[in-house]
């Protein structure tokens, strides 16, 4: 088998599957597969590297599917419009968002083979939007590739990804404003007082729970009279985000409330125990009147949280109040600073 090209060289057969190019010295894989004859450029002028690499190519493309080898992107992409139906709503939003733009973005043509798409072409896209974003959005735009050539591979449309290497770039750690024990008190009884809100005592509920519970929206949204076991002062939970259920105990700072739930028919057997679902605008509007800064629905854990490591509670114990199944790992590396501040203002106390 010899390919001829007249006017700048030949290409020589030097070993099985191997083939050099005389003009630039070059190195290439020549095999067979599904029938047709390959060509693929080893990018090497040394013939021990070349001798690796065309084994390599060989077996990389035995990974690949004659019948979805030839995929376009554009069918690439409603593939994967598809595979992210089972995820969360908000990770749904952001990975659509992310392919609209990636649709209305690239700069070559849809319909081209996903084969052909390279690695540099992926990187000019991104750049495209690199300085308009933050590190935290840019790499959920790398994530979106990743995944994107992971799904080709996975279909064996491709025999690797062009992208699978790139790395995410560091992202600085966010300041997360978290309300005092006494701002989470004074919101609660802001929200309470506002008569001519018809929701005000079931907002106030909600907020109240969340923060002196450290429970979050998802788990307050499918919380009914059976998941409260009052006799056994135990609540049982239902964590959507790790897919796993979890109980905590009904916490003293918990006990007024719960009494007046039951005083007032809120824990009843199949009727839900919050008909508000989302206490945003209520936050909003009380952080305004009481002249602090926002703080958000997720704030309220996060205050919760804060104040039982003040009050000595360890790491692994609180992993469970919040349904981690990693032990004490997350919780450690997110408030680790808040047990080192509270030890230094401790050993303040400890005068001469």
């Amino acid at each position: 088998m010899k390919k001829q090209h007249y006017k700048l060289g030949a290409y020589h057969r030097v070993a099985d599957h191997l083939y050099r190019y005389s003009a630039t010295l070059k190195y290439y894989a020549v095999f067979k597969l599904h029938g047709k004859t390959k060509w693929v450029s080893l990018e090497t002028t040394d013939r021990e590297l070349a001798s690796r690499r065309v084994r390599e190519e060989i077996e990389k493309y035995k990974k690949t599917d004659p019948k979805t080898s030839t995929m376009a992107l554009n069918a690439l992409l409603d593939l994967y419009e598809k595979s992210i139906q089972g995820l969360a709503e908000h990770t749904q939003a952001t990975r659509k968002s992310i392919l609209k733009v990636f649709k209305e973005t690239w700069d070559e043509r849809l319909e081209t083979q996903v084969r052909n798409v390279t690695r540099g072409q992926l990187q000019l896209w991104l750049s495209k939007h690199r300085a308009r974003l933050k590190n935290s959005s840019y790499n959920e735009y790398i994530r979106f590739v990743r995944h994107l050539f992971s799904l080709a591979f996975d279909h064996k449309v491709i025999a690797e990804s062009p992208i699978a290497s790139m790395k995410l770039v560091r992202v600085e750690k966010p300041i997360r404003p978290t309300p005092t024990w006494e701002q989470l008190e004074a919101i609660v009884a802001d929200i309470r007082k506002q008569k001519f809100n018809a929701d005000a005592q079931e907002t106030g509920d909600l907020v109240e729970f969340m923060g002196k519970a450290g429970v979050g929206t998802a788990e307050c949204a499918n919380l009914s009279g059976e998941n409260f076991d009052l006799s056994n002062g135990k609540i049982i939970l239902y964590r959507k985000k790790t897919d796993t259920g979890y109980s905590i105990p009904i916490f003293p700072q918990l006990k007024p409330l719960l009494k007046n739930f039951t005083e007032r028919g809120k824990i009843e057997l199949g009727k839900p125990v919050f008909r508000i679902k989302d206490p945003k605008k209520a936050l909003d509007a009380a952080c305004k009147r009481l002249s602090f800064q926002h703080f958000s629905s997720r704030a309220l854990r996060r205050c919760f949280i804060t104040r039982a490591i003040e009050l000595g509670v360890d790491f692994k114990t609180i992993a469970g109040w919040q349904g981690h199944q990693d032990g004490r790992v997350l919780i450690a590396k997110t408030y680790s600073h808040l047990r080192n501040e509270h030890s230094e203002n401790m050993a303040k106390k400890l005068v001469a």
